[in-house]
């Protein structure tokens, strides 16, 4: 438990066990403006009869910056605030409380844990505390989340559903967006999702630490929900740029999985989180992934313009392993996917 960075993160000076490596660090990219050019998709758009334009909006989003924000997305301002005042609430509990869901093994289903799940090996850590906790399907995983606070089953329950329904909807207009046939994702490719809440305590030299260092998401998309403080920042083009937490939309990335099933036309995008010196900063993450033993391969229906090699059939949970294995290098886990050559 003392591990914990809110329990210690009022300090006057950064660990050196926290400091990351120049070219890695933030440094003057600590603080960088809001770029006003990130794709805003407004959702209300395909429910009134303007579908394709809205597919052509994600398909171009998603190539080109692997990233996009969702409004009118049909889950309201309330729900949003009221689910991520609990996650919040979860993260202010005793210590005896949170003692009982902290990491000491792999077994837990719904734990807390500092940095990452591999704090005992890894050279530098991640100034964040995080919870986590698989949620479809429900009624598998649900009696086995926090039991406090004593809103949390049932208000993160609802959410999740709707969550679940959202990334759906968005996966419909992609699969559509691709030529793909329609609930091309309703399956076991679809068949899981995990909830990853970030709590990021206030840091007294943000620009030498990460909060989550510059990765892709291992999974089909990612729908995120932000506070009101920013620190989400997007590779692209070569250098970052900020995205800014809008009080009503959700931030969808393009997970690695769906850049192997596109076979390139959509993009994963690298992503990282920052830290600041005044303000704690939460998110909660929904990853939409498959089930364990779905096989991935590339969608049969697209067409490879681009003659990337071809990719191996795989297990979903070999895909974790390797990924987390190869220290989530996404480049050297495409190569140990790609089939033989003749």
């Amino acid at each position: 438990m003392e591990k914990l960075v809110s329990n210690w993160s009022n300090v006057q000076s950064v660990p050196e066990n926290y400091i990351f490596p120049p070219e890695t660090r933030p440094g003057e990219y600590l603080k960088i403006p809001f770029s006003h050019s990130i794709p805003i998709i407004d959702l209300n758009e395909a429910q009134n009869g303007d579908r394709t334009n809205t597919i052509q909006k994600i398909i171009k989003a998603a190539q080109e910056f692997g990233f996009f924000q969702v409004i009118n997305h049909g889950i309201s301002l309330n729900e949003m605030k009221e689910t991520m005042s609990v996650f919040k609430e979860v993260f202010q509990m005793p210590d005896e409380y949170k003692q009982n869901m902290h990491l000491d093994d792999d077994l837990k289903t719904c734990k807390i844990f500092t940095s990452s799940l591999r704090y005992e090996t890894e050279k530098v850590h991640l100034w964040r505390d995080s919870l986590r906790h698989p949620s479809h399907p429900l009624e598998q995983w649900q009696h086995l989340w926090p039991e406090n606070p004593t809103t949390y089953r049932e208000c993160v329950g609802n959410f999740s559903i709707k969550i679940k329904d959202l990334g759906s909807r968005i996966l419909d207009l992609i699969s559509e967006g691709l030529g793909l046939e329609c609930e091309y994702f309703d399956n076991d490719l679809t068949g899981s999702m995990i909830i990853s809440v970030n709590h990021y305590p206030p840091c007294p030299t943000p620009s030498l630490t990460l909060g989550i260092t510059k990765h892709k998401d291992p999974y089909i998309i990612t729908i995120l929900m932000q506070d009101d403080v920013s620190g989400l920042q997007v590779f692209k083009d070569g250098k970052w740029i900020s995205v800014e937490p809008l009080p009503h939309a959700f931030v969808i990335n393009i997970g690695h999985l769906l850049e192997i099933i596109s076979k390139g036309k959509l993009i994963s995008a690298e992503h990282r989180a920052v830290t600041n010196s005044s303000h704690t900063r939460t998110s909660a993450a929904f990853f939409i992934a498959p089930s364990d033993d779905c096989l991935i391969v590339p969608a049969q229906d697209i067409s490879d313009e681009n003659d990337r090699p071809i990719l191996k059939c795989f297990k979903y949970k070999e895909f974790l392993k390797q990924f987390f294995n190869k220290h989530g290098d996404t480049d050297m886990l495409r190569k140990s996917l790609e089939a033989p050559k003749n």
